[in-house]
């Protein structure tokens, strides 16, 4: 009586298997994007700041975990969106470029050696 039957543990486990594929997913996705858009909180003296979408009243450790840049002058929004990084992206861009060209300079000898012996 306390023992559940087979086929309710079989749509138990493949209930769960979806949604951990998901999950997987998801973080790909979004260390994907994080990469490829990083942003930062160093403001320039031309750009303007946009209250974080969560709220503008935050503490700072609120902001932080909303992925937003807590203010630290009080005429200010206490908490704003980050600002693109376009010379970090231009950096990740060459590095991952540099990257692929490496790898196919040294296929052609890695297969020259392989075939040789």
């Amino acid at each position: 009586s306390g023992f559940a039957p087979p086929t309710q543990h079989v749509l138990e486990k493949s209930e769960v298997a979806p949604s951990n594929l998901t999950m997987k997913l998801k973080g790909a996705y979004e260390l994907l994007l994080s990469f490829l858009r990083p942003v930062t909180c160093r403001r320039k003296d031309e750009q303007t700041l946009i209250p974080c979408h969560v709220g503008e009243d935050l503490n700072k450790t609120e902001c932080l975990e909303n992925k937003c840049c807590p203010s630290e002058t009080s005429h200010e929004l206490k908490c704003y969106t980050p600002f693109q990084d376009n010379m970090q992206l231009i950096f990740r861009l060459l590095v991952l470029v540099a990257g692929g060209f490496l790898i196919l300079g040294c296929l052609p000898f890695c297969c020259c050696a392989c075939l040789q012996r």
